[in-house]
């Protein structure tokens, strides 16, 4: 039976695996690594250290498999918000500005005094925001002159990485529209009329745009070399891992939403139209992205709100965990658990990068409202899942204005599935039973169904039902999300209450 290998290109790890036409996985890996934040609110990474992961991780799946007859790759990877500035030799000469860095205020108060911004919301189907790629690109062209003279492209990591494997270069549609401002979202294609009234090059936009699945080029007889596999193999283009993701969670259809919970919240539905005006994002889907779009809106720090609160809080948790061979987050979850569903009065607010939809405000600031010396790090650690949950309630909240129809039942993939207790906050923060894969992967199977569709392995309607199976992990409570619906209301009031004490800390720290 023929294999396929499907990457993922992450914040702090690339993941592959290899698997058979059937989705029964054979082998996997992972590396780790962490962004360069050389200033605060500012997040980049060196693409060599993403193609390095890259190559460690299929060589390793390659050897543990020890199989013969990989028939192609795709990669996956985190959006890459400016991309990667490469030379006309496709050196790189920046680090890549991803979607965490929220350097690029300056800009967005320029679109935003000097762009239509309805025109703007008609064309791309997005906002303007420091997340976008559109405004650290103008970033780029306003503070690294130098840099700006000498670019020929601005390529996401797939889409580098995939060149560098092949030597060929095209864009997938999911992360040419994820920039934002410069791709036409009803036409599919980058919009002229934006890039020059944002002063980007035509030029710097790679001409060559491509479906999730098509084939960007063949494996290079070097790579092929180190990797053990056939030169000339096929590399499929991938496209943004959140939206991967959810593919691989067998969201194929209208309505159908799940949220990937990692470093980052992802929430995500599939319609076939968008307004902009209710402040989610939205590119085309890595699955019938001709017709479908994928809209989604998240948090900034989602599982790395937790690291956080936990690397810099717990380390008794930590050191306990180590002697006892379990996780530092078990235990934590053990804690948490025995505190009362609203940790007895803590909301947190996870802003801790700003945030982005639905607030979209790169100056808004991480915070714990209501403490007093009753409290314990388990009631704060309660309250940081809380929040996070509440966040991604929040988005829901905005899909449903924006009048996406969702399915009675929520998907949950990512890290943030491992927790049992997360789960069920999440259950009764949203009101819908919460779904999440069985097997333990996410962004990387759905690559791999992207390299198995690109070469014929599975049909389109396989590709739809999918590989995976779900299993209900946590109903809502009826009791509980009444008490929840009371803290969401708190929740969504803090963030305009305390806006002009979180600039003016932004503007005077």
């Amino acid at each position: 039976m023929a294999h396929v290998i499907g990457v993922d290109i992450g914040t702090q790890s690339t993941k592959a695996l290899l698997c058979d036409a059937d989705g029964r996985i054979v082998a996997q890996h992972a590396v780790g690594y962490q962004p360069d934040t050389p200033r605060p609110l500012w997040a980049e990474q060196w693409p060599s250290v993403w193609v390095e992961a890259v190559a460690a991780c299929i060589t390793a799946v390659v050897e543990k498999a020890a199989v013969a007859d990989v028939a192609a790759l795709c990669i996956s990877s985190l959006y890459g918000g400016s991309g990667i500035p490469v030379d006309a030799g496709m050196k790189p000469l920046h680090p890549c500005l991803i979607w965490m860095d929220r350097r690029a205020g300056a800009q967005v108060d320029w679109v935003r005094a000097n762009i239509d911004l309805e025109r703007l919301f008609d064309i791309t189907g997005n906002g303007v925001d420091s997340y976008y790629g559109f405004t650290k690109m103008m970033w780029l062209r306003d503070n690294r002159p130098e840099v700006w003279r000498k670019t020929r492209h601005l390529l996401p990591p797939n889409a580098y990485v995939a060149w560098e494997l092949t030597g060929a270069l095209a864009v997938d549609h999911s992360s040419a529209g994820n920039i934002g401002g410069v791709y036409d979202l009803g036409r599919r294609t980058w919009s002229q009329e934006m890039l020059s009234i944002l002063g980007i090059p035509m030029a710097m936009m790679p001409e060559r745009l491509v479906e999730s699945s098509d084939r960007v080029g063949g494996l290079c007889e070097v790579w092929a070399a180190r990797f053990g596999l056939a030169a000339g193999m096929p590399v499929i283009a991938g496209g943004v891992d959140a939206a991967v993701a959810t593919f691989a969670a067998g969201a194929t259809r209208r309505g159908q939403h799940v949220a990937m919970i990692g470093t980052s919240m992802c929430w995500g539905t599939l319609d076939q139209t968008v307004d902009a005006r209710h402040g989610l994002i939205a590119f085309p889907h890595v699955f019938n992205g001709l017709r479908d779009v994928y809209v989604f809106g998240g948090a900034i720090t989602a599982g790395a709100s937790v690291s956080w609160f936990r690397d810099q809080f717990c380390n008794i948790e930590i050191m306990a965990g180590r002697d006892a061979g379990r996780p530092a987050d078990a235990l934590l979850d053990d804690a948490a658990g025995a505190v009362p569903p609203g940790a007895d009065g803590i909301l947190f607010l996870p802003y801790l990068m700003g945030e982005r939809s639905p607030i979209w405000d790169d100056r808004a600031s991480g915070a714990f409202v209501g403490l007093s010396l009753y409290h314990t790090r388990a009631h704060l650690y309660r309250a940081v899942l809380e929040g996070v949950a509440f966040a991604l309630r929040h988005n829901i909240a905005y899909g449903r204005k924006g009048g996406h129809v969702l399915d009675d039942r929520l998907i949950v993939v990512g890290g943030a599935a491992k927790s049992d207790l997360w789960m069920q906050i999440i259950a009764d923060v949203t009101g819908f039973p919460v779904m999440t894969i069985e097997q333990d992967v996410e962004a990387p199977l759905g690559a791999a169904l992207l390299a198995a569709l690109g070469v014929g392995l599975v049909t389109p309607q396989q590709a739809e039902a999918g590989w995976v199976r779900l299993v209900e992990r946590a109903a809502p409570r009826a009791e509980i999300r009444a008490a929840y619906d009371r803290q969401f209301d708190i929740y969504t009031d803090l963030y305009p209450a305390l806006k002009a004490k979180m600039h003016r800390l932004h503007r005077d720290g």
